[in-house]
């Protein structure tokens, strides 16, 4: 039988911030990608056109190409078949991106994981009480409460409408 293999693709850049860039991956996760370590643990030579990357300006010449990070700036040539050369853009393959990401913290994350909190210390509830009533577990609750994980949307309801007894609302604004 073969295996679904998920690979990592990036749907969205969201900002670029100095050497960071915070983007989304087709797992829904947004993330930092700190592009000064990834340079690095490239082994990009410092003489190499794609040294360039070290330098905030240029860095924010990012595009989404093919569902990665592509820098259309970066002086980069390939010899094709027939022996001409051909510029291409530099790229990261998403994977390798992905693994020396950190998780963004986002402002909805915290929000929600403090009104989690505030509810389940209101209704007397300990964290193990509250993973108990909604089927998950006390590490996966904290990791919530304190914006360490994503959540899915039917985890957030089961939490919220089994676990805590409230009706669950959403707004889009």
């Amino acid at each position: 039988m073969r295996k679904n293999i998920k690979i990592p693709r990036i749907l969205k850049i969201n900002r670029v911030n100095g050497l960071e860039i915070s983007v989304v991956f087709n797992n829904g996760e947004s993330r930092i990608i700190d592009m000064a370590e990834v340079l690095e643990k490239s082994r990009i030579p410092k003489s190499a056109p794609a040294a360039i990357l070290y330098r905030p300006e240029a860095l924010s010449k990012v595009e989404l190409a093919d569902n990665t990070l592509s820098w259309p700036n970066v002086e980069q040539y390939i010899t094709l078949k027939d022996g001409t050369k051909e510029r291409v853009p530099f790229e990261i393959g998403a994977d390798m991106l992905y693994a020396l990401s950190r998780h963004e913290k986002t402002g909805s994350q915290k929000q929600i994981g403090r009104m989690i909190r505030d509810v389940r210390l209101a209704r007397g509830f300990t964290q193990e009480e509250l993973a108990r009533k909604s089927g998950t577990t006390r590490t996966y609750i904290s990791r919530i409460e304190n914006a360490r994980s994503d959540l899915e949307l039917a985890t957030l309801r089961k939490i919220v409408e089994t676990g805590l007894g409230k009706r669950l609302e959403i707004l889009i604004k």
